[in-house]
């Protein structure tokens, strides 16, 4: 298969209508060991795209960085995982930030617990993180947080939400006084109305920063399954469960569009919710993931 024309587009477009809406100033992640098997990312990814480098337990510090400044020669805006739970200390917290800031010319993040059971040292979640002041000390323009629409067995292990719900209280506090652009990325979800009604909920609770759905891209449902029983993905994982028992969809690889259509058909209803647009997990590759990306904005468009 051809690869995508994305070269001839020197910007973003913006879709017209329908799914393009919410397809708008979509955003991607990479793991360096893949990230490495891509000879140029300008020829998937359009120009402008935010691309998230994941930091995988026992990946080299080295390894993420230059992979960073290899996405940020190539012309993308790059935000890099840190995961809590796999930094020892504030001393190591701040050489990680200070090697993307002065090594890849970095200054966006995205925090998180990380999914490492046991800590690897003092730091435990992104709160500890964001206390510090480090990011904002070296520059760190932009920070985005992890949002859970399905829960976090990792931090409510009872299955209530008391505890995801407090810390995001105290990451909203945290946003309010500070001048670095916050926003909320999700685990992926394949259910649209698991979405949107803890949308609603953080909101109706106070919460003011938009939120990036995340979605799996396209990808074998084995695959799928796979990830989403590792990730801890719960209501949504009936989704998958139905698609398995028809065998005339089994065979097909699953695409996101129906959850994309969802949340497009909510966020047009709905102008004021925090949704604001979306995050893709390429689960089945980034080539196949950019490639439905394009068709769904090229359908958007009119004639």
């Amino acid at each position: 298969m051809a690869l995508l024309n994305f070269k001839a587009r020197a910007n973003r477009q913006a879709p017209s209508s329908g799914l393009g809406d919410i397809l708008e100033g979509w955003s991607i992640e990479v793991m360096p060991r893949t990230a490495a098997k891509i000879d140029d990312f300008r020829t998937l990814l359009p120009a402008g795209t935010r691309v998230y480098v994941a930091h995988i337990a026992g990946t080299p510090i080295e390894d993420m960085v230059a992979t960073a400044r290899r996405l940020r020669d190539e012309g993308f805006p790059v935000m890099p995982h840190f995961p809590a739970r796999s930094i020892p200390d504030s001393a190591t917290l701040e050489d990680w930030i200070k090697r993307y800031r002065n090594e890849a010319d970095v200054r966006e993040a995205l925090l998180l617990g990380g999914g490492q059971q046991e800590p690897a040292g003092s730091l435990d979640s992104s709160i500890q993180m964001l206390e510090t002041g480090l990011f904002d000390r070296h520059g760190f323009s932009r920070l985005h947080i992890a949002g859970h629409p399905e829960g976090n067995r990792d931090i409510d292990r009872d299955g209530s939400t008391r505890s995801v719900d407090k810390a995001l209280a105290w990451k909203q506090d945290f946003a309010s006084r500070t001048d670095a652009r916050m926003a909320i990325v999700t685990q992926f979800a394949f259910d649209a109305r698991a979405v949107t009604t803890w949308a609603d909920r953080i909101q109706r609770a106070g919460v003011t920063l938009p939120i990036h759905v995340g979605i799996a891209g396209p990808a074998k449902l084995q695959t799928l399954v796979q990830y989403a029983l590792s990730c801890g993905v719960g209501p949504s994982l009936k989704v998958l469960q139905k698609r398995a028992m028809d065998v005339t969809r089994l065979l097909v690889p699953y695409e996101p569009t129906e959850v994309v259509a969802g949340l497009a058909d909510y966020k047009a209803r709905n102008p004021d919710s925090l949704i604001e647009q979306l995050h893709l997990f390429p689960l089945g590759g980034i080539k196949a993931a950019g490639e439905w990306v394009d068709r769904q904005e090229s359908s958007s468009q009119p004639g």
